[in-house]
């Protein structure tokens, strides 16, 4: 019973201050990563496990059950015929997502270098890629393409697909094709980083070569600079 106490019981830093305050909920080994999971749509255990490797499955169970605590994710029944568990975010958990972008922009200049340890998921590259792809759909007049309203495009890597939504609020994303984009990128995981980390645009990419759009509309035609 006293170990059951003692795993339940809150870390803190126990100072007064709103970063202690924010690690004391998000500074644990894999909590931020399961929010980029999360970040995606509601995902079973089974599917936050596969997508996460190296966890355990006791420190991910770990880890939900902080989440949940602490507000930032719930669990779930979905309804008949799933009848599935799954869990998501709550509001404040998706409050997470520019922190993320933050980390990803901070953490690229380390992604030059593939080492042969590293596994790789598609949807990775989602965080990093927002703000790129966010600039272009922005406001009529704003970001580079002078803006086409809102839109989902569809990115698919030789490792996979994802698709983000832009324009509506704040960017979303999720894992997997999307049903109808509005446009699709087809590139590799290097110009992705390159994209994402500023080294290359999209024009440029598609000039060279190295991104295919497709895509009949507004968002597609900027996205190939017509």
């Amino acid at each position: 019973m006293s170990r059951i106490r003692h795993m339940s019981r809150r870390r803190s830093y126990d100072q007064y201050c709103a970063t202690a305050r924010a690690l004391d909920s998000v500074g644990d080994r894999w909590t931020l990563l399961i929010v980029r999971e999360l970040l995606a749509g509601p995902r079973r255990y089974t599917d936050l496990h596969a997508d996460l490797p190296g966890v355990s499955t006791d420190v991910l169970a770990s880890r939900l059950k902080d989440m949940e605590r602490d507000d930032l994710a719930l669990r779930r029944k979905l309804p008949p015929p799933a009848a599935a568990f799954v869990y998501e975010l709550t509001e404040r958990g998706r409050g997470l997502l520019p922190v993320l972008t933050a980390l990803a922009e901070w953490g690229a200049p380390a992604l030059e270098e593939r080492r042969p340890t590293d596994a790789v998921r598609a949807h990775w590259f989602a965080v990093p890629l927002l703000p790129v792809l966010d600039g272009l759909s922005g406001p009529a007049g704003s970001g580079a393409g002078g803006g086409t309203g809102e839109g989902v495009v569809e990115v698919r890597l030789d490792e996979g697909a994802f698709h983000v939504r832009l324009g509506a609020g704040d960017p979303v994303y999720g894992d997997g094709p999307a049903e109808s984009p509005d446009a699709r990128l087809v590139l590799d995981a290097d110009t992705c980083r390159e994209l994402s980390g500023g080294a290359l645009t999209v024009g440029d990419g598609v000039r060279d070569g190295r991104i295919e759009v497709s895509g009949d509309g507004p968002l597609a035609k900027v996205l190939r600079g017509e």
